[in-house]
């Protein structure tokens, strides 16, 4: 077991704001970091998650980012639905950007089941978009889709599951797992994020997530066309050791791009980089969001020049 790292408590201590706004009815908790009018990102959380697996990355962008990273419904301190649907999930996201004063065109950045909703965002909202970032999720062949919505129908439920509630906050810490598993390099980060996905109930504790987020969720070999499509850039952050299906897409998308698309692999990280390397994972997501804002200065003083040179 490794010491404590120092941007552990640097993290803790950055200041942040939490704030909650209304989408369709259901109550969407989000934090903030980093000043209004910097360039603007929203981080979007995996599934059965929640706001703080981005808690060791967003103070580290907000020296030069505005940042917001919020609970998805059915995740965090977010409300519950009845059922859940793309379409929904982004319109959250996307409020969350016009509340969080993101700027006219902020960039998103989603981690594993995340992924599918910045995707689900940028299909909708794309050209107001400055660009999406992949975070070990990927887009496979039509052919190769695997279905992991729809668990009622697949399991044959006509009713949600439901949460095992524990006695005892150290008991219910004692059976978090991280999905797919990986080794915990950092103990008290492991803790910090399990204390902070359970809440207390009736008998004990039990975890946020609503479990019946992907009954009805239907995901949809679209997702291939959805991408093809997008209006916007896109790149891919992926762990080397990453044993979630999420990365194994990353060849295709990157051969339907003709190989434009960035693909970063952070070393020695498994699917939940942001937990063991998040200095890493922040720079990786600032290199490539830099490098765009760049090259729209660029664009914009060519057409500045080509005006003058037109008027001339």
């Amino acid at each position: 077991m490794s010491e404590t790292p120092s941007w552990f408590q640097q993290a803790l201590d950055a200041p942040g704001e939490s704030k909650y706004l209304q989408v369709k009815g259901v109550r969407i908790h989000y934090r903030v970091w980093g000043e209004a009018g910097k360039p603007g990102i929203v981080l979007i959380h995996g599934s059965n998650a929640h706001l703080e697996w981005w808690r060791f990355v967003a103070p580290f962008l907000a020296d030069q980012f505005r940042v917001a990273a919020l609970d998805l419904s059915g995740n965090g301190d977010s409300g519950h639905r009845e059922r859940y649907d793309g379409e929904t999930l982004a319109e959250e996201v996307w409020a969350v950007c016009r509340a969080a004063q993101l700027g006219e065109r902020p960039f998103v950045v989603g981690h594993s089941f995340g992924g599918f909703i910045a995707l689900e965002t940028a299909h909708r909202f794309g050209e107001e978009m400055a660009g999406v970032i992949f975070n070990d999720f990927t887009v496979r062949p039509p052919e190769n889709y695997s279905e992991w919505g729809l668990r009622a129908k697949m399991e044959g439920r006509t009713g949600p599951r439901k949460l095992r509630v524990y006695e005892d906050l150290e008991t219910a810490v004692g059976r978090f797992r991280l999905l797919p598993d990986q080794p915990v390099r950092y103990p008290e980060v492991h803790r910090y994020i399990a204390e902070q996905s359970l809440k207390q109930v009736e008998g004990g504790w039990t975890w946020k997530f609503d479990p019946a987020l992907f009954d009805y969720l239907e995901m949809g070999p679209s997702q291939s066309d959805k991408f093809i499509g997008l209006a916007c850039r896109s790149a891919l952050v992926i762990g080397e050791k990453s044993e979630d299906d999420g990365v194994y897409g990353a060849p295709y998308m990157s051969e339907i791009t003709r190989g434009l698309l960035p693909v970063i692999s952070i070393p020695d990280t498994h699917h939940h980089m942001m937990f063991e390397e998040p200095i890493a994972l922040t720079m990786a997501i600032k290199g490539v969001l830099l490098s765009w804002i760049l090259e729209d200065g660029r664009c914009k003083l060519n057409e500045a020049l080509s005006a003058i040179a037109r008027s001339a």
